[in-house]
């Protein structure tokens, strides 16, 4: 099998796993919201396979979930929301890598989780649905805060799992893994 098909193949699993995930572990955290379980296949992606895999996985993860149990009320604003988590997301994976301070690495990674993820919910998802729905701003934000904090919240607990399945994705797909070492 050939890289590209390789690659293709991946993606697919991933955008698949992001779905299954997100339709089958639904844990509730606030009234009419639950932890979106496929960021952490989205965070995995970003951090073993690169910026663009993750954000694919993130993107198409969130249109596939969307058309399946609602079709596309709220999927253009996650998605684009998920274009700017997953693209911010993996830059600082690859920019935090070689970090050798892990406090500082972990501390950057913070930081550009919660703000990635304000960037994309709170603000273009917000701006989005403002645009679609006619709806006031403050309206889309304050509707969107509790998002906001559960996504951030599975994608800051989902930073073990990515450094437990990095030497794995590492062994299994060596030629696709973002690290080699």
């Amino acid at each position: 099998m050939n890289a590209s098909t390789k690659k293709l193949t991946l993606l697919a699993v991933g955008i698949a796993l992001f779905v299954a995930l997100s339709l089958c572990l639904q844990v509730p955290v606030f009234e009419n919201y639950y932890l979106c379980l496929g960021y952490v296949v989205m965070a995995v992606y970003c951090y073993s396979f690169g910026t663009l895999a993750g954000t694919v996985v993130g993107v198409f993860g969130v249109i596939l979930y969307c058309l399946v149990i609602s079709g596309l009320r709220g999927m253009p604003g996650w998605a684009l929301g998920n274009l700017v988590i997953g693209v911010a997301l993996g830059a600082c994976y690859r920019m935090t890598r070689g970090l050798q301070s892990k406090a500082l690495r972990v501390a950057i990674q913070i930081v550009v989780i919660v703000a990635a993820t304000a960037l994309g919910i709170l603000v273009v998802k917000s701006v989005t649905e403002q645009i679609l729905y006619a709806q006031p701003f403050v309206v889309r934000a304050g509707k969107n805060f509790t998002a906001f904090v559960a996504d951030a919240v599975m994608l800051l607990l989902s930073e073990p799992i990515c450094i437990a399945l990095d030497g794995p994705a590492r062994r299994i797909f060596p030629e696709l893994a973002v690290s080699k070492a």
